[in-house]
């Protein structure tokens, strides 16, 4: 039986170049691509993938926020993250949202399939480049240093709420897009705020491309 993908990149380009190349294995079947994060989640509900190959790096949802809200929904689907950057907040982020994989973009073909195979086996999967981020992550464990970062003190909403604040939205814009009341965003906003201890829209957006959020492209 083949193995059920679902690809969720915003480049319809790159999508539909990764796309031919998914199809044309016999061990995987594409059920569907999209091109938002919000999207993903409206199709894993009614598509049922087995794996879901994400862009990190997107907007209005990025892609570790949208693998949280997979994960919390659907953890029996696997999740692969698919980036330009080996940058390690983005990895760790990644890997605690849920993700099984992280592979870089300019991989082989190849790669991309063994990580879809390693994923289906429970295992977790990293581009070799990366492979040296959880060493270094493993001994500052073992030596009782915490890898919590900023972004661990806010909730999921709180975090969508950041990205979509950072990338330009009035209050009223976010509200419609997170079915949500102004009022609802402007706390939600203000309680950011409060626990990051920044005070201003332009360190807002410093902070989310710091952590990931969100990009400057």
């Amino acid at each position: 039986m083949s193995i059920k993908i679902l690809l969720v990149e915003d480049h319809t380009l790159v999508r539909s170049g990764i796309r031919s190349l998914l199809e044309k294995s016999k061990e995987v079947e594409v059920v569907g691509d999209v091109g938002d994060g919000r999207a993903a989640i409206a199709a894993c509900r009614e598509l049922h993938p087995d794996v879901v190959l994400t862009d990190v790096e997107m907007a209005s949802l990025n892609g570790i926020e949208t693998a949280r809200q997979i994960h919390a929904a659907m953890p029996e689907v696997k999740i692969i993250m698919l980036s330009m950057h080996g940058d390690p907040q983005y990895v760790f982020e990644s890997l605690k949202a849920g993700a099984s994989g992280y592979i870089l973009k300019d991989a082989a073909f190849t790669e991309l399939l063994a990580g879809i195979e390693s994923v289906m086996a429970d295992r977790r999967y990293l581009s070799p480049p990366l492979t040296e981020l959880l060493m270094d992550d493993y001994v500052r464990r073992a030596n009782g240093q915490s890898t919590a970062t900023e972004l661990d003190k806010l909730s999921a909403r709180e975090r969508e709420i950041l990205q979509l604040v950072a990338e330009g939205r009035s209050s009223a814009q976010v509200a419609n897009m997170v079915h949500i009341s102004v009022r609802t965003v402007d706390t939600h906003r203000y309680n950011v705020m409060q626990k990051l201890g920044i005070h201003s829209i332009a360190g807002l957006t410093k902070f989310a491309i710091a952590h990931g959020l969100t990009s400057l492209r």
